[in-house]
């Protein structure tokens, strides 16, 4: 068993993965002609967004995600060798600033961003191993 993609579902497909392209410089891998299912391309797993419909034709129920309400309890972490220039460029490029990039005891470099969906954004360095 791996970890393939993770799905989240938005208001708008296109919005969001025009928005990570600008904020974070992932690359579009799939965008479906239906316009409700879109996948990044972030390495080894993909991220995926699908639209807040695709939840009910699935036969699930789903709490929205908005910027105006308490982040949902997840977060996606985006490594860079550069979190700092990377938190001001989302923040540059719409994402709402949460907290700026620190050295956690541990020393990684940690940042939080929330995407225009309300998303909680991790961006952070490598992990020393």
């Amino acid at each position: 068993m791996k970890l393939g993609y993770t799905i989240i579902y938005v208001a708008d497909v296109l919005a969001t993965i025009n928005f990570y392209e600008r904020a974070f410089g992932l690359k579009r891998r799939f965008v479906h002609e239906s316009n409700l299912y879109a996948e990044l391309d972030t390495g080894e797993t993909i991220l995926a967004f699908a639209g807040e419909s695709m939840a009910e034709m699935n036969g699930v129920a789903i709490r929205p995600n908005r910027k105006g309400d308490v982040a949902a309890g997840f977060e996606i972490a985006l490594v860079t060798d550069d979190p700092c220039t990377a938190y001001a460029n989302a923040v540059g490029a719409g994402a709402n600033a949460v907290s700026p990039p620190v050295e956690k005891p541990w020393g990684q470099i940690v940042g939080y961003v929330r995407d225009i969906d309300g998303c909680l954004i991790e961006i952070c360095s490598p992990v020393a191993g």
